[in-house]
């Protein structure tokens, strides 16, 4: 990197006490160990989250996967070779559609219940237009309450004419899909006139054609993607630090359930905006640089959603992401995870090694999230060889036991494993040293065993280069 030489400076924490789990709420089945980073280099941190670590604010943590109740494996994914699945062109759909017509979607996370104002209403709507609310109700499998059964039966029951004699009979969608396949088939088989662009027509959409289609100029709606640094916090990021903290706090009560006291600007800071990793730049690097920042979404002038990620020297790691309740139907979680790995791919021009996107961990016990496995093609990481495995080599070791090794190689190890102890390096009294000569110079009972955990943990590497704080 250019520029000064800089270092990592860590004050490790061990973690032998158990808490809770946030997943299953298990109150003492959480284990992890974890260290306060008072400044740390982009490649240190790449290093650190490629042996399973992971940042909360200026905290970083390494669950315990062997003794955890949900154990947690880095999940990323290739982000040059990713095509967006069904349920992730919906999703780009669903936003195309809203900002070109201006509604928002009804959707589960809006609460897919009908509410009608009052009793009156719902009998007024019964009395004018029965078949049609009966209809809606059933197409979209709602409940009616018992006391407009009656209603039902006096209105609903009218005779028909019955089946038109001299339109021919209904057929299942499934036939007619195949039959259309089977004519498109024959007529590319026997066309005479080649097509002149081949490769074009059989191109699947790419997920930046998906982006593109919704951000129109004569939109009802403009939405723009601004990125601001966030450590050292940049102009920008100042200038809306405060629209940003006030769409953070509504998201934390109205999803999370936290009491209004709980989401405070202090804590957001702690949680979001603090970052232990410096800004740095390269010349064969991305032109924003590396480091902390925010993608912050902006609907029409205001922000509706911030994703909270790391630019590092091979990825993109997301960090977090929180958006405006209001907005809860775009499905924005997944909408954002792809802008984030459009993203990638747009530094990746710049910077070809950075062609990954971190989606930080898939737990696989925990059903609801899985959905990171989706983003493929991905790899997990082996929790004791560190070697990145395809998420397809895994999925039915996961089924089997909640921990697994995942790397299937029986002879394969950890290639940086701690191997001296005496070469860690260490920060003591403003002195930088090998662990060998301060072990020489400290007085009082031993903490080997709480180092050498700690250089194991970071590895033989990280364990020369990162400056562990000893008092």
């Amino acid at each position: 990197m250019a520029g000064n030489k800089s270092y990592t400076i860590v004050e490790y924490f061990g973690g032998d006490d158990g808490y809770r789990c946030g997943y299953c709420k298990n109150e003492k089945g959480n284990f992890s160990n974890g260290m306060w980073s008072h400044t740390m280099t982009v490649q240190d941190y790449q290093d650190l989250i490629d042996r399973g670590w992971r940042r909360s604010g200026k905290y970083v943590y390494k669950p315990t996967l062997k003794k955890t109740c949900c154990p947690q494996y880095t999940i990323r994914c290739h982000a040059q070779k990713f095509q967006p699945s069904k349920s992730h062109k919906k999703v780009l759909k669903k936003m195309s559609k809203f900002i070109s017509q201006g509604e928002l979607p009804i959707g589960r996370e809006d609460g897919e219940k009908i509410k009608l104002k009052s009793r009156m209403q719902y009998f007024v709507t019964f009395r004018h237009n029965p078949i049609s609310l009966v209809a809606t109700l059933i197409f979209q499998k709602k409940k009616v309450h018992k006391r407009f059964f009656p209603l039902f039966c006096f209105h609903v029951w009218v005779p028909g004419k019955g089946a038109d004699p001299n339109r021919p009979p209904c057929r299942k969608a499934k036939d007619l899909r195949k039959e259309r396949r089977l004519q498109k088939d024959q007529i590319r088989q026997h066309a005479d006139v080649p097509n002149p662009n081949p490769t074009r027509s059989n191109q699947p959409k790419s997920l930046e054609d998906f982006i593109r289609e919704s951000l129109g100029d004569d939109a009802s709606h403009q939405l723009e993607v601004r990125l601001v640094r966030s450590n050292p916090p940049s102009p920008q990021f100042k200038a809306s630090f405060d629209a940003s903290y006030q769409v953070y706090k509504l998201y934390q009560m109205a999803i999370h359930k936290d009491p209004p006291h709980k989401p405070s600007e202090s804590q957001f800071r702690r949680f979001l905006c603090d970052s232990p990793l410096e800004a740095e730049s390269s010349p064969d690097g991305p032109e924003v640089g590396y480091g902390s920042f925010h993608q912050q979404y902006w609907l029409d002038g205001r922000i509706v959603a911030v994703g909270v990620i790391d630019i590092l020297p091979t990825c993109v790691s997301s960090v977090y992401l929180y958006y405006h309740p209001d907005f809860a139907s775009l499905s924005l979680g997944s909408y954002s995870a792809l802008r984030e790995i459009a993203f990638t791919r747009q530094l990746q021009k710049q910077s070809p090694k950075l062609s990954y996107y971190y989606l930080g961990f898939y737990i696989h016990s925990c059903p609801k999230m899985r959905y990171k496995g989706q983003y493929r093609p991905a790899d997990l990481l082996c929790p004791e060889t560190y070697a990145w495995v395809p998420i397809e080599r895994c999925v039915t070791r996961l089924d089997n036991s909640h921990y697994a090794r995942l790397n299937q190689d029986p002879d394969a190890g950890d290639a940086l494993a701690l191997k001296d102890v005496g070469r860690v390096l260490v920060l003591y009294r403003r002195t930088v040293m090998p662990y060998a000569a301060y072990t020489r110079k400290r007085k009082g009972p031993s903490d080997e065993a709480t180092v050498q955990q700690y250089a194991g943990l970071v590895g033989q590497d990280c364990a020369e280069r990162i400056l562990l704080f000893r008092s």
